[in-house]
Parts: structure tokens; sequence; C-alpha cells
């Protein structure tokens, strides 16, 4: 669960680190997202400095909530249901699932507002625009699919993963090849 006002705490502390320009909260998520600069700070020593910060606010006390209002009865039995249904593997899986879901359909949503903003294409060659929106959405998709492995492990060997590298730029190469006239 993540508290706006710890999440605001943290993001302050976490921005007075050398070469940290911003920090993203994602709540629903439970994710964050930190931009730095290599040439100031390291990735290790971001994540040293990250650790020495969350362990002073951690001791503290900056991460409890000072506010603590009791649950209504619904929430805790809410609470209650949910807490056991992650014991199962399936709840889980499909709780994974259904946030991934959502995210995709947030996707699919930007790129048929930019798809409508062009209404002239689908007039004069439909085909061609069910087409390039159909390719965004598995550009999209795999880009997704993949996001693990290119952060995790592209990104740092890239010449270990070259054919990988080089499939993602023809990707993008026939992908932009098809936009044009």
């Amino acid at each position: 669960m993540c508290h706006k006002e710890i999440a605001g705490n943290i993001a302050t502390k976490i921005k007075t680190i050398d070469g940290v320009y911003r920090v993203n909260f994602y709540a629903p998520q439970q994710k964050v997202s930190i931009y730095f600069q290599e040439t100031v700070c390291d990735f290790t020593q971001l994540v040293k400095q990250l650790f020495e910060l969350l362990g002073e606010l951690e001791t503290s006390g900056a991460l409890i909530i000072q506010t603590e209002k009791k649950p209504s009865l619904a929430r805790q039995l809410s609470a209650k249901i949910s807490e056991g249904a992650d014991k199962f593997a399936a709840t889980r899986w499909l709780k994974s699932k259904t946030i991934e879901a959502k995210e995709t359909l947030k996707a699919a949503k930007i790129i048929t507002k930019l798809a409508i903003k062009k209404p002239n294409a689908f007039v004069k060659d439909p085909e061609k625009a069910i087409i390039d929106f159909l390719n965004d959405i598995l550009v999209l998709f795999l880009i997704r699919l993949h996001w693990d492995h290119i952060t995790k492990l592209w990104l740092l060997n890239p010449f270990r993963y070259r054919y990988e590298w080089l499939a993602t730029f023809y990707m993008f190469f026939l992908l932009i090849r098809s936009r044009k006239k």
C-alpha cells in the first residue's frame, strides 16, 4: 500500500541525491521510477545511497503514517478476504494479469486517440489505417512482453544479445518504413 504523504517524503529525499532529476511513484502498481544522470552518479552508487536513505527514514519513523484512521468494517472484511486470497497462486496470477491488462488498455487508448486525430487517413485508405493501428498494438505488446529481458539482460550485455537488438531495430525500421508514403 502506497500512501501519498510517505511517497512525497521519500521522493523529496531521493531528489536530494546528486544526479537524480526526477522521481515518479506509481501507487497502483507499487512501483517507483528514478531518473538519474549516470555521469554524476552511477547505478551502484545510487543503489547504495538509496539503501542508506531508506534505512535512515525507517529508523527515524518517517515511513509510518501519523494519522492512522480505523478502517471501516467493509474495508477490514475486504482486506481479510484479499489477504486470504493472496495465499493462492491462482489469485496472485489473476491479479498480476489484470494489472497487465489495465496497462495494455491504457496504451491502446493512447494509440487510439492518436489514430482518431487523423480521421482522413481512415477515410482515404481504411485498410492501411487498420494495419497501421494493429502494427502499433503489436509493437507495444512485444515491448511489454520483452521489457524485463530488455532492461535486465539486453542492456547489460548488448553484444551477447546482438541478434535480439538487431531484430528490435529491424522491427522499428519496418514500422517506420510502413509509415512513409
